[in-house]
């Protein structure tokens, strides 16, 4: 049981390995991510007040593979790119107004989101235990439904935040973590060699 524990820091948590490498390769894969994340975001299923997309997938998986603070980093550059006119929110959004409308709460969620599953990760929550890889992504899933939610129920009462802003993105939050998990074990290098003794 111990194995599961938070101490235990583990370099080598990411096929990456992005934590070794130089800064031109940390900014390439920044840049890389922030694309990966715009992309997510037209995936989506339109609903109101908030549409489905698969930008926690995204959010999730790039804490999983940067680290806490590369993810977060990668993170909040794509959330610049979008506060500033670049079409990478939702469904090609872009522009100040949705960081202080209804999605509000989700966005700014999003780079805590990516470090706290990037923490996890490092800490063996990852590829090689798909089961806390799962639990991560899914706890992921949960801080941005409830810090969404929160913020949410500041324009629209409680009953409906979680009516509209939280109950419906359960089902998809547990399959993105799912998915999430899945892909961690499936990329090359996602599990580690065991350690000798």
């Amino acid at each position: 049981m111990t194995d599961v524990a938070f101490s235990s820091h583990n370099p080598s948590f990411s096929p990456l390995r992005l934590q070794g490498r130089s800064l031109g390769w940390q900014v390439g894969a920044v840049v890389l991510g922030t694309l990966f994340l715009a992309l997510s975001s037209y995936i989506e299923v339109p609903m109101v007040p908030v549409p489905v997309t698969m930008q926690t997938f995204a959010v999730t998986l790039i804490g999983a593979l940067y680290g806490w603070r590369l993810g977060a980093i990668t993170i909040a550059a794509w959330l610049v790119e979008g506060a500033v006119g670049f079409p990478v929110l939702a469904g090609g959004a872009a522009g100040l107004s949705h960081f202080v409308g209804p999605t509000g709460g989700y966005l700014f969620a999003f780079p805590l989101v990516g470090a706290l599953v990037g923490w996890l990760a490092e800490r063996g929550w990852n590829g090689n235990r798909v089961m806390l890889a799962f639990a991560a992504m899914l706890l992921g899933n949960l801080a941005c439904l409830v810090l969404g939610t929160a913020w949410l129920a500041v324009m629209i009462g409680v009953e409906k935040a979680i009516t509209f802003g939280f109950m419906p993105f359960l089902l998809g939050g547990l399959l993105k973590s799912a998915l999430g998990a899945a892909t961690l074990m499936a990329l090359p290098g996602g599990k580690a060699k065991p350690a000798n003794p």
